[in-house]
């Protein structure tokens, strides 16, 4: 198969499995998706999904955040992990939306990864999911089934981000690294890997992984 072919075949049958992709991170609008993103690092969707409406029901937008202090953010944030340094960027980046951005998320890449704790990825799901303006977030599911498909040399995510630009339709981008992510969860996990259940991986990874 050529790299090529390889493409097409993961676009094929990741567009049979998951035809509709769902936003996994429940949100109304560009500032709560900031949020919710922001509090997904190194924690689950569904450990977001359980807070955020905790969260929001005191404050859903920039002005009502920064009413509470980073404590009392901190507090409802607790569950979902490294609390103490989310709490600081949500309070943080609410004051510089309202003193810079007129309360309002930047729509450009520039703008929010100058935010606090918003780094590539964060702007790159926002910008995607938000916005519609094509990127290609990377997570920990992308990166690794880039690597396990032979499309990226799984040096470091910024690679693997611009392999997969360089190799998928740019129209594609917003939909496939979710069908990817979703992929990744059912198919191709890190721990409990059956390669057998794993179609792409086994028709097209790379020799050593199917060793």
């Amino acid at each position: 198969m050529t790299k090529k072919e390889k493409v097409q075949f993961v676009i094929d049958t990741l567009e049979k499995l998951y035809p509709k992709v769902p936003i996994p991170l429940d949100h109304k609008d560009p500032y709560t998706l900031l949020i919710a993103v922001l509090m997904s690092a190194q924690s689950t969707d569904v450990g977001v999904n359980k807070i955020t409406p905790i969260l929001f029901a005191k404050a859903d937008n920039p002005y009502d955040m920064v009413k509470l202090s980073v404590e009392e953010i901190r507090e409802i944030i607790k569950p979902v992990g490294l609390s103490p340094m989310k709490a600081k960027g949500i309070y943080g980046l609410s004051k510089i939306l309202i003193e810079k951005h007129n309360g309002k998320v930047p729509q450009n890449f520039k703008d929010l990864e100058a935010l606090p704790a918003v780094g590539h990825k964060t702007a790159s799901v926002v910008m995607s999911q938000a916005f519609g303006v094509p990127a290609f977030p990377v997570d920990t599911h992308i990166h690794r089934l880039m690597y396990r498909w032979g499309l990226s040399n799984g040096k470091n995510v910024a690679q693997t981000e611009k392999d997969a630009k360089r190799l998928f339709p740019k129209e594609l981008w917003n939909k496939l690294h979710l069908q990817i992510i979703f992929y990744g969860r059912e198919y191709s996990p890190a721990r409990g890997w059956d390669i057998e259940k794993d179609i792409i991986t086994k028709t097209i990874g790379r020799k050593s992984i199917l060793k």
